[in-house]
């Protein structure tokens, strides 16, 4: 979760939100995160978000710092608009009740600041939390949006019909609940512990992380803390897109290899892996053999403006990609 600096506001109208959102759905083709829940409040947002790629520092910091751009760049305004670094709560994966714990306190934040009248209105009035994707029809619901893994913790196999209106059900009466009586105090102590804690699970969990953290302090860093295999993470994604787009092109014999530094097929490339991977202009660079890395940079502008017929044609069939291995990284 991150909050606006000094509390100010960090979306200042519904565009604002829109955009939020459509940076967020870039980020998931950059990364390959999966969003479980999320919430976006006036002031703060939060997401329920798995890294199977273990990116979570680069794409936030690709997420907040794009996404701050455009809100300057639309509002005419400079400086800083979240406070700092975002704060991460580790949550155990491997316990789905956890989902039910940490979605249930997104998806009710709209009530608990009050701008949800319970008994008046129901909870999927509030249009900016994913909780309307949830009840809604499910193709209506966007690709990164995971409902299964909060949904199977309720014991609402599937996404039909009847698991939307049981997770409606079960949300509209937790929101009753908030803030009365003893059933309203064990909320409220569930959601103490993660909005103060720094991981959500049981003392084995928290074991692990220490026993993990203490040995990076150390120096004996486990493999899946180096510095080296979080990179080869980010580097693999791209080389699926990269084989991906050579698919779709018919470029499997890499004739993009062939002739000058800096070629139409291999601006082409270098759009495609800035736009949907968080890999560095430099090692797109060197993987394309580009020479300098500042000649990445400029590729975005010039596919994004270029009108020749063959740059376009590559860029709609890029445009349409599936992002490779999905399915793979979601488990099925």
């Amino acid at each position: 979760m991150s909050r606006g600096n000094q509390g100010n506001e960090i979306f200042r109208d519904d565009r604002d939100r829109e955009r939020f959102l459509e940076t967020l759905a870039e980020a998931c083709g950059k990364t390959g995160w999966l969003v479980h829940a999320y919430v976006l409040m006036g002031n703060h947002y939060h997401l329920l978000l798995e890294t199977p790629e273990a990116n979570l520092v680069a794409g936030m910091k690709w997420l907040q710092g794009t996404y701050t751009r455009r809100f300057n760049g639309r509002h005419r305004v400079f400086g800083h608009l979240l406070a700092g670094r975002y704060k991460a709560v580790i949550v155990d994966g491997a316990d789905e009740a956890y989902f039910e714990v940490v979605s249930t306190y997104l998806h009710l934040n709209p009530v608990r600041a009050g701008l949800v009248r319970v008994g008046e209105q129901r909870v999927r009035e509030y249009r900016w939390s994913s909780y309307p994707a949830y009840v809604g029809a499910a193709s209506g619901r966007p690709e990164w949006l995971r409902v299964d893994r909060v949904l199977g913790a309720l014991g609402l196999g599937g996404e039909d019909r009847s698991a939307r209106r049981g997770y409606e059900a079960y949300l509209e009466s937790r929101a009753l609940e908030c803030g009365k009586g003893r059933r309203g105090r064990e909320l409220e102590q569930e959601w103490r512990a993660l909005r103060r804690g720094w991981y959500l699970g049981g003392r084995g969990f928290a074991a692990r992380l220490l026993e993990a953290v203490g040995q990076a302090l150390e120096g004996r860093r486990t493999a899946s803390l180096s510095g080296e295999p979080v990179a080869a993470h980010g580097e693999a994604w791209a080389e699926r897109w990269l084989s991906a787009a050579e698919k779709a092109l018919g470029w499997e014999g890499r004739p993009w290899q062939q002739g000058a530094k800096v070629t139409s097929g291999k601006q082409v490339l270098a759009w495609l892996l800035r736009t949907r991977t968080a890999v560095s202009c430099r090692w797109i660079s060197e993987r394309l053999g580009m020479g300098d890395e500042s000649s990445v940079s400029r590729a975005v502008g010039v596919v994004r403006e270029n009108r020749e017929r063959q740059v376009r044609r590559w860029r709609g069939l890029l445009s349409r990609l599936q992002a490779p291995g999905r399915e793979e990284l979601a488990g099925g």
